[in-house]
């Protein structure tokens, strides 16, 4: 049979008008996703008063910075400080753990010539499905492993998650094929070799997502402190920004308390000041953004390899 020669390949794409809506259609999406964070900073650098009198509004009768003030003021600058570098640090520490412990079971399950790759599948995917529950992860982590009151307790109990590992499970059996690992087994390259110089390159993309993913849940976790952190030092700022919220809600419930301590009931920034919390506890992560999505658009490697 006679192969037909192509000469000329055509590709069908919408006119430019069919373009034009599509462009507006997305660029009101993208203005949608912004916008409600624009207006959380506006609303909390507008003054109480006038929140009450004129209500939430896209630019301020008055500007005011008396909420940040007020989560800044005497020892609170300190302790928000210190909470800053405790989340930080746990952060940076726990993302680079878990992507690390993600990467070697999933690249281990991903791989055909691993007998037990079916049994640890499952396994991770049973733990996906069933907790243990909180009293028994409670234990394991103060009577077990005795990290109560550590900065371990903050990053352990996040340091493997079955979501990411099978991600990166499919990933690495998409992105890397057989026959490269056979070339470096046959070249003399140990496993670990292999993973660290020809795996890792080739998986960038699909580290920087569950990286993106364990920064975020380290980020805003603060459960955890509730659980096992006692010492002020250790608090994270999730968890310092909550008990702020829970101080002001108590001071507004309570006006009495709230005039010897401010004056007024009518000062207190209570509307304004769970905006700066928002903006406080979000702005830090969303910057890291930007870094991690240069990752997501390029280093792909399906097709890399001619079968």
């Amino acid at each position: 049979m006679k192969k037909k020669q192509i000469n000329s390949v055509r590709f069908r794409s919408f006119n430019p008008a069919v373009n034009l809506v599509f462009n507006i259609v997305i660029a009101l999406f993208a203005i949608s996703c912004v916008l409600p964070f624009f207006f959380v900073i506006v609303i909390s650098l507008t003054s109480e008063s006038a929140l009450a009198n004129y209500g939430y509004q896209f630019w301020p009768k008055e500007f005011s910075i008396e909420a940040y003030r007020y989560i800044f003021q005497g020892a609170m600058s300190a302790r928000i400080l210190r909470a800053l570098g405790v989340t930080v640090f746990i952060t940076v520490v726990g993302t680079v753990v878990n992507s690390t412990m993600t990467s070697l079971y999933a690249y281990v399950i991903s791989r055909s010539n691993f007998p037990f790759r079916r049994f640890f599948t499952v396994f991770a995917l049973i733990t996906m499905l069933f907790s243990p529950g909180m009293v028994a992860q409670y234990l394991v982590v103060t009577n077990l492993l005795q990290l109560k009151d550590t900065v371990w307790a903050l990053i352990l109990p996040g340091a493997l998650g079955p979501f990411n590992i099978l991600v990166m499970r499919t990933f690495f059996k998409k992105t890397v094929p057989d026959s490269i690992i056979e070339s470096a087994r046959i070249d003399g390259a140990t496993e670990m070799k292999i993973f660290t110089k020809i795996v890792l390159p080739l998986a960038v993309p699909g580290i920087a997502t569950i990286s993106l993913f364990a920064s975020l849940g380290y980020w805003n976790d603060w459960f955890n402190a509730l659980l096992y952190i006692q010492n002020a030092n250790l608090v994270p700022l999730q968890f310092l920004l909550m008990k702020i919220q829970n101080n002001l809600d108590y001071l507004a419930k309570n006006p009495d308390m709230a005039s010897q301590i401010s004056g007024s009931i009518a000062n207190l920034p209570s509307e304004s000041a769970r905006m700066a919390i928002v903006v406080l506890a979000t702005l830090p992560i969303a910057l890291t953004y930007p870094f991690f999505q240069r990752f997501f658009v390029g280093g792909l490697t399906i097709g890399g390899v001619k079968e």
